[in-house]
């Protein structure tokens, strides 16, 4: 009888050789598997480097020395941070971005910001209606190895609605020192009896060095702020946006003319008897824009070097200047940089390069830069004239011409 054959000589070896190889390829599949996952949950949850940051570069000297990060926004064109920062930027929870139909709100601060598609930056830009900033879950990193805590503000944006604090305050999220709450919080004016407990539990997380920061423009009206805020820390830094205050009463009333079409005139609203030319100061439009008023009522409770007072004219005209004013008031190296910046013709504002936790041009909402009714060459006269003394005494005051005159 003929031996039998190559394909009969193990007729059980065959069997088991390929389960193994079957186990094998099951085994590094799932393998894979996690590894995918674990990374995906990273990458959603940990943001490496915050805001314009891209990478790391390991050679060269000033944008590319060992150990450094470097700042996006063009080749080598901005500042570099060391490593210590980017270390902490590893831990820092993301910030994350979605689209939701705008709530009504009566504090003046609907907007946020709306995502461009990069190379049509001077187009009107994204969806922008009702786009909104939500806070992300602190990162899942940061948790699982405890590194960070809720801590009050240092520092506070107290005013003025219609200013211009959206802008500054998302301007400032740039910085990879600054850790802000993206909603205004109305602690002092509306929900002091919940406790500071509450109120530092809305903060986000920071690490060392890092400056905790919120933005309420209402407190700056509010009459009991200036002393809950002291009575919180003497040592806060406080933020004014001010505004030319007859521009910033008719941005006010056209924010209300949008949500309710149905409101009296911006001229039968200002005065009391316009006859005799008597100005309704019990609107709030008008009364917001008496700044040297309601300033006496926080100079009782902060010492004026305490209070830095930004002009909203040159946060669109120079968004550069005002900011490298506010970092080197808030104690911060100066990053952000007019390299941050451009300026969008069609909304008439500027506009982030790239924007806190996004790698896209980022301006603010459609509800931002709305445009203004026409209204009468006279009441704008006599609203300046009204408007004057006021804001002499608030020059004097400041120690600060802000031009409005």
């Amino acid at each position: 009888m003929a031996p039998p054959g190559p394909a009969g000589a193990h007729p059980t070896s065959a069997e088991p050789l390929s389960r193994n190889i079957f186990r094998k390829f099951l085994l590094m599949l799932c393998s894979l598997l996690t590894s995918l996952y674990v990374f995906y949950c990273l990458a959603e949850r940990c943001q490496t480097l915050s805001g314009p940051v891209v990478g790391l570069s390991g050679s060269g000297d000033e944008a590319g020395a060992p150990g450094r990060g470097v700042l996006a926004g063009g080749p080598r064109e901005l500042a570099v941070w060391p490593a210590p920062a980017q270390r902490k930027r590893l831990l820092q929870p993301q910030q994350w971005r979605r689209r939701r139909p705008p709530a009504p709100r009566d504090d003046g601060d609907e907007a946020a910001w709306e995502e461009e598609t990069p190379g049509l930056a001077g187009g009107p830009g994204g969806s922008g209606a009702g786009s909104s900033v939500a806070e992300a879950p602190p990162g899942t990193l940061a948790l699982l190895l405890d590194e960070g805590s809720k801590q009050l503000p240092q520092a506070i944006i107290i005013g003025v609605k219609k200013g211009g604090t959206r802008a500054l305050l998302e301007f400032l999220r740039v910085h990879p020192d600054v850790r802000a709450v993206g909603a205004e919080p109305h602690f002092f004016d509306r929900s002091y009896d919940k406790g500071l407990a509450w109120y530092r539990d809305l903060m986000p997380r920071t690490l060392e060095g890092q400056i905790t920061m919120e933005k309420t423009p209402s407190y700056f009206v509010t009459r009991e702020a200036p002393a809950r805020i002291s009575a919180m820390s003497k040592d806060t830094k406080l933020i004014v946006v001010v505004r030319d205050p007859v521009t910033r009463a008719i941005s006010d009333y056209t924010q209300t003319l949008s949500k309710r079409p149905d409101i009296p005139t911006f001229e039968s609203l200002t005065f009391r008897n316009r006859t005799a030319g008597l100005i309704d100061t019990s609107w709030s439009a008008i009364q917001i824009g008496i700044y040297a008023k309601h300033l006496e009522h926080w100079l009782r409770h902060f010492p004026l070097g305490q209070m830095l007072f930004v002009s909203g004219e040159r946060l669109i005209s120079d968004p550069a200047g005002e900011l490298g004013r506010v970092q080197d008031f808030l104690g911060l190296k100066r990053i952000i940089t007019d390299k941050h910046f451009y300026f969008n013709k069609t909304k008439g504002f500027p506009c982030l390069k790239k924007a806190e936790g996004s790698s896209r041009p980022h301006c603010l909402g459609k509800t931002k830069g709305r445009t203004h009714p026409a209204i009468d060459g006279e009441v704008v006269r006599r609203l300046r004239d009204f408007y004057r003394p006021f804001n002499r005494k608030f020059y004097q005051m400041t120690g600060h011409d802000f031009g409005w005159d």
